[in-house]
């Protein structure tokens, strides 16, 4: 029998990124990132108060990513809750970055001793958690994600699929949209030693 499949973002999930990326910006760049609830984008802002433009704040991330990953500091239990779960099944990692970075995102990872397959994605994650799938072909399956759009693009795509909407980094939780709320996730669990119980037993078929 094939072996049920955990299918996990990075950032936010795994590893701590808005607030490393927070402090290289006002490090390095003299820009203010305000992690209090505004939309991503409308956050950042330079001393004389001018907001980023969309293309900047990309621009912004890019040189985090490439320059910056060894900042990222794990979620608490997050690790310890991977390797546990990959004593009774797949992980794999499915993180929005451009497919140039998926070897840095590869080696960051095992570098903090988690060793998996990284997806690297841009744009909603349906169609990805679908190849993903039909790869593996497990007894069953969780996605867990921090951002609702990736919940209401997998529920479209493929709405067997168990999702967990978890986000690990506390300045930003209780601001961000919640896919269980908007019917998209079958659960919203914040810190990993409650999402782990609830992974497991899904993966056991003893949760829906």
């Amino acid at each position: 029998m094939k072996r049920p499949l955990v299918i996990t973002d990075c950032d936010e999930v795994l590893l701590h990124m808005v607030r490393p990326f927070r402090d290289w910006l006002g490090r390095e760049h003299g820009i203010d990132f305000a992690l209090e609830g505004n939309p991503f984008i409308q956050s950042m802002s330079r001393p004389d108060g001018s907001t980023l433009t969309e293309a900047e704040v990309w621009e912004m991330l890019g040189g985090f990513f490439d320059t910056e990953m060894g900042t990222q500091t794990p979620i608490e239990g997050a690790l310890e809750a991977m390797a546990k779960l990959q004593g009774d099944a797949d992980v794999v990692v499915l993180t929005n970055l451009n497919h140039s970075r998926n070897e840095a995102r590869t080696r960051q990872l095992a570098a903090l001793g988690f060793e998996t397959k990284v997806y690297t994605n841009q744009g909603p994650k349906g169609a990805a958690l679908a190849r993903i799938l039909a790869e593996h072909e497990p007894s069953r399956a969780v996605f867990i994600d921090d951002l609702a759009v990736h919940h209401a693009s997998a529920r479209q795509e493929i709405g067997h699929i168990h999702r967990l909407h978890l986000c690990g980094e506390p300045s930003v939780a209780p601001h961000i949209p919640c896919a269980y709320e908007a019917g998209d996730a079958h659960a919203r669990i914040d810190r990993w030693a409650e999402a782990l119980p609830w992974i497991e037993k899904t993966l056991l078929g003893e949760s829906t």
